[in-house]
């Protein structure tokens, strides 16, 4: 399992225009190594569902592929 952050790492390269309301997951998830990290008061893995559920529009082979490697992670 690749790092939380090299995951954002990898969207940020292929979502040109992130969506704004997944944009404060997406920054927070490059602070991120594992979904059993915490971001402030928030879980890795609620911060990697927020961003699930605010990332509908970003679409494409890769987006298909990520999400579902996020989608794995959190059910960990």
């Amino acid at each position: 399992m690749r790092s939380i952050s090299d995951i954002a790492t990898e969207i940020y390269c292929d979502w040109k225009s992130v969506n704004y309301a997944a944009r404060p997951y997406l920054e927070a998830m490059m602070l991120l190594d594992s979904v059993d990290d915490r971001y402030g008061y928030d879980s890795g893995r609620s911060v990697v569902l927020y961003f699930l559920n605010n990332a509908t529009t970003w679409r494409g082979e890769t987006a298909k592929r990520i999400k579902t490697e996020l989608r794995k992670a959190v059910a960990r």
